[in-house]
């Protein structure tokens, strides 16, 4: 580590982290503990910016940002230049250009737990950094095989599953995006029409960071021999209890309801005058059958493959973090 890297480590603060999770893998911080760790790292974003960013139902406030992203801004922007200094090593070694490979964030959690907007705001927030600017988002939605594809093979009541994706594209895209090229193409996913949109590419232009969000983003399945987890410089799970994320699944669906159901393109405009009991029970006939069954089955099992684990309480609020042990 390079002295420039080592003085911006700084000091951490006295006893930061209070216990070890999953037989000593992490390091758990309360709340005031990891928000102490954002030493002086600036507040880049508004409350404008926070509203532009949120999700359905979604709760994020800009005390949530201050107090755990940036502490996780700061680590990864360390990590990033650490990642930068090796490239270096390696390329004069192999007495070539130097050209840092871009530095691959997955997120992984639950539907529902607010992935989406927390990998947003954390686009947001790395692209304020000087040291990276390019910062890129890509879902793993977009490598969803179609809807047509999906009946065809009976997969629909098991869509976000492991087997519902197209894995080799996904790891070509990740591997074209690792290796340097200069345009990488991902599909793109329309939530209001639950399909994949015909025609058209979400472009990626050798960015400084991409971020990678999906529910199974750190799956180990048998599949290809290449796994999307295999790219990645750094990972984070999105957590919390069962009960909660169930309750902010039917709060959302609830809310879609009265949006983007009413919308005649959407999947879901058939259920767009159900009675309230009636939506209710449609939304929780899904959560149990689809959603909590891939959470159990094959997403939560992934969570000790993070580097990070953000702990949500009932209030979308992050109450502890949990930090790999290197």
């Amino acid at each position: 580590m390079d002295d420039e890297l080592a003085n911006a480590l700084g000091d951490p603060p006295a006893q930061a982290g209070r216990a070890d999770a999953g037989h000593g893998t992490y390091r758990i911080f309360a709340r005031a503990e990891w928000s102490a760790l954002r030493a002086n790292t600036p507040l880049s974003l508004a409350d404008v910016d926070i509203d532009r960013l949120r999700g359905v139902s979604d709760r994020l406030s800009l005390d949530e940002v201050a107090n755990i992203i940036l502490p996780l801004a700061r680590l990864l922007n360390l990590q990033v230049r650490a990642a930068r200094s090796l490239g270096v090593v390696q390329d004069m070694f192999l007495g070539r250009a130097v050209q840092p490979p871009p530095y691959i964030i997955g997120i992984a959690g639950s539907v529902a737990v607010g992935k989406s907007t927390f990998a947003r705001v954390l686009q947001a927030v790395l692209s304020r950094w000087p040291d990276h600017p390019a910062v890129e988002l890509v879902t793993t939605d977009g490598f969803l095989y179609s809807t047509k594809m999906l009946e065809a093979r009976q997969l629909m009541p098991r869509k976000g599953f492991p087997e519902s994706y197209d894995l080799r594209r996904m790891i070509a895209f990740l591997a074209a995006v690792k290796s340097g090229e200069n345009v990488v193409s991902a599909p793109v996913y329309s939530h209001l029409t639950y399909d994949l949109v015909p025609d058209q590419e979400q472009v990626v232009r050798r960015p400084d960071i991409l971020i990678f969000e999906g529910l199974n983003v750190l799956q180990t399945a048998a599949g290809p021999s290449l796994l999307a987890s295999d790219f990645f410089d750094f990972s984070v799970y999105i957590d919390a209890d069962e009960q909660d994320i169930a309750a902010w699944y039917v709060e959302r669906f609830l809310t879609l309801q009265r949006t983007a159901f009413q919308n005649p393109a959407s999947y879901f405009h058939h259920h767009r005058n159900l009675p309230a009991a009636e939506i209710t029970a449609v939304a929780q006939r899904i959560w149990q059958q689809t959603n909590l069954a891939n959470l159990r089955a094959n997403i939560l099992p992934t969570r000790e493959r993070a580097r990070v684990v953000l702990r949500k309480t009932r209030d979308h609020s992050i109450g502890e973090v949990w930090l790999r042990r290197m």
